[in-house]
């Protein structure tokens, strides 16, 4: 088995992630615990289930497993939260308060205290992205999640949570699950645009000064430490660990004189 780091972070993963949406449907626990053994055998690390498949019975087959072989420390447990799990009005979506249910409901299934990658199921029209992007980042501090992503988002989607958590200091999405087959190729008309975008600008060299561009939107850099957002006016210094911030038109590039850190978030 290989492995590699999860998007930006440090975490590593198996190349090989086992999904785990037909337990509690097609497969049975017996299968599930069959399937779960032969991939960890494999050298798989990766878990990957959500609350919503067959409502929450995958979770807590994937719980039980886990538990019954003793591997918590060793595995990379995910799951999603979107899915409507009961009669309510509140019982899904991504508003603060399902998703502050979500999480307890999810973690008593999986026999756990903390998750370590949790991800948002799709893109919810009924909540706003603040609400809840700014939701998952309390988790990430409260220490029930570790790590915070997505699953089929559309570009412009993935690319205003990504710009949201650059400009507020929240958690990054550190990984998108989207569906991609011979098939369904629909993400490489903005998804992968979007991925090669976010990891292509991060330049890295000590930095002087920045003029910022006429026509930015926003602008502004990010105090090294103190999570403050300066706002720009004509040429600006940059100490040490600043962060430099700038939303642009597609091809507006400011001048920079020896950058640390500039992402570009286009619109």
């Amino acid at each position: 088995m290989q492995y590699r780091r999860l998007g930006r972070s440090g975490l590593v993963v198996s190349r090989a992630c086992l999904g785990t949406m037909t337990f509690g449907r097609e497969a049975d626990e017996e299968m599930s615990f069959r399937l779960m053994d032969a991939y960890w055998e494999a050298g798989g690390n990766v878990l990957d289930t959500a609350d919503a498949y067959s409502t929450g019975v995958s979770e807590q087959i994937v719980g039980r497993w886990i538990k019954d072989r003793g591997v918590r420390d060793r595995v990379v447990l995910a799951t999603k939260v979107y899915g409507t799990m009961g009669p309510g009005p509140n019982d899904g979506g991504l508003s603060r308060i399902h998703i502050q249910q979500a999480v307890e409901a999810s973690l008593r299934r999986l026999q756990t205290d903390v998750i370590d990658l949790y991800q948002i199921h799709r893109w919810d029209f009924g909540s706003e992205p603040e609400e809840t992007l700014g939701a998952l980042d309390d988790l990430v501090r409260q220490g029930k999640v570790r790590y915070v992503a997505c699953s089929n988002l559309k570009g412009w989607h993935l690319q205003r949570f990504l710009a949201l958590a650059d400009l507020r200091g929240w958690s990054r999405f550190v990984s998108i699950q989207p569906i991609y087959n011979a098939i369904n190729r629909s993400i490489e008309a903005e998804v992968l645009e979007v991925e090669a975008m976010e990891t292509s600008d991060l330049v890295e060299r000590p930095i002087k000064k920045i003029k910022w561009p006429k026509d930015a939107i926003i602008a502004g850099v990010i105090r090294g430490g103190e999570g403050k957002v300066i706002a720009p006016k004509g040429d600006t210094v940059i100490d040490p660990g600043d962060r430099v911030i700038i939303f642009a038109k597609r091809g507006t590039m400011p001048k920079v004189e020896k950058v640390l850190s500039v992402k570009l978030n286009y619109f």
